[in-house]
């Protein structure tokens, strides 16, 4: 990921540097907890997928920083508001913001990002991705509501599951290619291969973060394991013991989601390793990274294209 990083170093610093100047409010709340928040750290990997996108389709002009730093803030607001829902109180290694500053502090900065994002959106001043980014904030929302409903039910299938990642993480990625495609001012067809090349690529790296979520190492995922299991929240590789668990395992499931519990952990990690639920939700992983890849076979060679190759292989390498 450094490599990858630094092949876009300069339009990346002008991403941060954006991003700290447009914090700025005469609300001094409002400017402690953004900055808390992004000067956390965390990979930045939609921005540096946007700015690569650019530099894979011609060249990273400014209105693609710019760009780049709304589509972090929507993530940031995304992530403010997740916090509180799913009461979280770990995210990059320290307290969450609504822990340290309270639930109606952080939603409200949450809505204070959304709201500087359109601005910039505004700036850049092209309403093919307005349009885009409209729909897609609106379908992350949905996104979310479904994934509160599904909360604590055991029924949840992979199909809805699928369904939801797709809207409340691989949208965004999907929506930071399409818009940086479109700044470029490429043909459609490479604007929807770039489109469909951000979804698959989100959806893959939203799996293998719900791997990570039961076989990762806390220090590294910045965040408790077994947070989806706390928060009742079927993701595949519980989905996945639902399919081919026996009568017991699947009872230990149904109990363990419906009163979001994370009691039985350590057990539910060796259900899902004697089960082999983590090897079927790697090759789902696997083959949204390699639908991803394939979008991006037609474009020329350059360093930038083999770079969004490396970030699809690694979007799925995270688990061993």
């Amino acid at each position: 990921m450094e490599n990858v990083r630094k092949s876009i170093i300069t339009e990346f610093n002008a991403v941060n540097k954006l991003i700290i100047a447009q914090l700025k409010s005469d609300v001094a709340l409002v400017g402690d907890i953004g900055h808390y928040i992004v000067e956390a750290g965390g990979k930045r990997l939609r921005p540096m997928l946007t700015l690569l996108t650019a530099r894979a389709l011609g060249e990273s002009k400014d209105c693609h920083v710019k760009f780049a730093a709304l589509i972090e803030f929507i993530h940031t607001a995304t992530l403010l508001h997740d916090d509180v829902v799913d009461l979280s109180q770990l995210r990059r290694g320290r307290p969450t913001a609504n822990a340290e500053f309270g639930n109606s502090s952080s939603v409200l900065v949450g809505d204070f990002l959304y709201t500087r994002a359109f601005q910039l959106l505004v700036e850049i001043g092209n309403m093919e991705i307005l349009k885009n980014m409209a729909n897609s904030t609106n379908i992350i929302a949905e996104g979310e509501v479904m994934q509160l409903e599904r909360a604590g039910d055991p029924s949840t299938n992979e199909a809805q599951y699928l369904d939801i990642i797709n809207r409340k993480t691989a949208a965004l990625f999907s929506s930071a290619c399409f818009g940086a495609a479109v700044l470029n001012d490429v043909k459609s067809s490479t604007i929807d291969a770039m489109e469909n090349f951000g979804r698959h690529l989100g959806m893959a790296f939203q799996i293998t973060d719900d791997i990570l979520d039961y076989f990762g190492n806390a220090p590294d995922i910045g965040k408790h394991l077994g947070d989806d299991l706390a928060e009742g929240k079927m993701t595949l590789p519980l989905i996945r013991i639902m399919q081919v668990g026996n009568n017991e395992e699947i009872k230990l499931i149904k109990e363990a989601i419906t009163t979001k519990d994370r009691y039985a952990f350590e057990k539910i990690i060796s259900i899902i390793e004697a089960n082999d639920a983590i090897e079927y939700c790697k090759e789902v992983a696997r083959n949204h990274r390699d639908l991803a890849i394939a979008e991006i076979e037609a474009l020329d060679s350059n360093h930038a294209c083999e770079d969004l190759r490396k970030l699809c292989q690694m979007s799925v390498d995270r688990v061993s």
